[in-house]
């Protein structure tokens, strides 16, 4: 094992981290363990704790064949802020955890300060990590990344799915590509292209789809509270797609139909479609096929939360509502919609 890469790591990811400190971090990087003030809960009436830990699957692979990690610490910080940000939660520290056969300072470093830059980004703080070299449990030239978020959500601002309604429609926003998810899928499937080829289908090359950064849609949903929305459920749409991840919010008795056609599926997924024999039902489950995220919300607010995030820049579609029942159905779009 090679310490003095390890500390070398250290030294390259250090002002990145260093500039997601708030003044509620009180030691970081370096320390056993990180220190943040519980003090920043301060004014909270009853404040809930949420956590989340995840990691990015075979994207990792991509990266590595591609030579490019920083976007890899986009896709962990984004993954686990949109997690807890389906219970209302706000994020306000993260750790990451990178591990390698053989340490390079200069990969690791990478991919931490692309972390830290989307940490910056959303005020969230650095606290701290691991860089483990782990010969013989890690392939040389391979890496393995992880995440873990803690945020704050005040209990009566806890979004549970509970106050969910049959008629609540269902407001998708969409994803950069496949985020963190399907990668083990879309790599059989593409295996043989040229993933450096400009391809005029996805006016660049699948090298760049493939890696896109999973995005957040932490500002989204501000911009819907900030409009007096009622944002009474949410799903993060990673493993299990449209089939799986809805379902997890919804109380004993209700159902979802999502209606195909609704969104624009990038040419992307189409493309794993096609080349990987999957049919459209399983690419619902296995992917996110162009949506990242659902908020659930009262018809008769249908129009303002659609002007809200319109205002933040999103582009909103309506793809379906609650209806009693359990699971997800798709269906064809009603009559009158496009």
């Amino acid at each position: 094992m090679d310490i003095d890469a390890g500390a070398r790591a250290v030294d390259l990811m250090r002002d990145a981290v260093a500039r997601t400190h708030t003044p509620d971090v009180l030691a970081g990087l370096g320390s056993f363990g990180g220190l943040f003030r519980a003090s920043a809960l301060a004014g909270m009436r009853d404040p809930v704790l949420v956590a989340s830990t995840d990691g990015v699957g075979t994207k990792t692979k991509v990266a590595t064949r591609a030579g490019r990690y920083d976007g890899l610490g986009a896709d962990i910080v984004n993954h686990c802020v949109n997690d807890i940000l389906v219970q209302g939660a706000r994020p306000l520290f993260f750790l990451d955890y990178v591990a390698m056969g053989k340490l390079v300072p200069e990969t690791v470093a990478a991919f931490v300060t692309g972390a830290a830059r989307a940490c910056e980004t959303l005020g969230v703080a650095l606290l701290g990590g691991e860089t483990a070299e782990m010969p013989g449990v890690y392939v040389e030239g391979e890496l393995d990344i992880v995440g873990t978020i803690v945020g704050v959500v005040d209990r009566a601002d806890l979004v549970d799915g509970s106050r969910l309604e049959a008629g609540d429609v269902l407001i998708g926003l969409p994803s950069t590509g496949l985020h963190t998810n399907g990668f083990s899928l879309a790599r059989a499937a593409l295996d043989g292209l040229d993933l450096r080829e400009v391809r005029s289908d996805l006016g660049g090359t699948l090298e760049d789809a493939l890696l896109a950064p999973h995005r957040e849609y932490v500002r989204a949903h501000a911009a819907l509270r900030e409009a007096g929305v009622d944002v009474r459920g949410m799903s993060h749409l990673t493993g299990g797609g449209l089939v799986d991840n809805p379902p997890r919010v919804l109380p004993e008795g209700l159902g979802a139909v999502v209606r195909e056609g609704s969104w624009p599926v990038p040419p992307l997924f189409e493309l794993i479609l096609e080349r990987g024999s999957v049919s459209r039902a399983e690419g619902y489950r296995a992917l996110n096929m162009g949506l990242g995220f659902l908020f659930m919300v009262p018809a008769a607010q249908q129009d303002a939360a659609l002007a809200a995030l319109r205002g933040a820049g999103e582009t909103p579609y309506v793809v379906g509502a609650l209806e009693p029942g359990s699971g997800v159905r798709f269906a064809p779009p009603e009559r009158g919609e496009p």
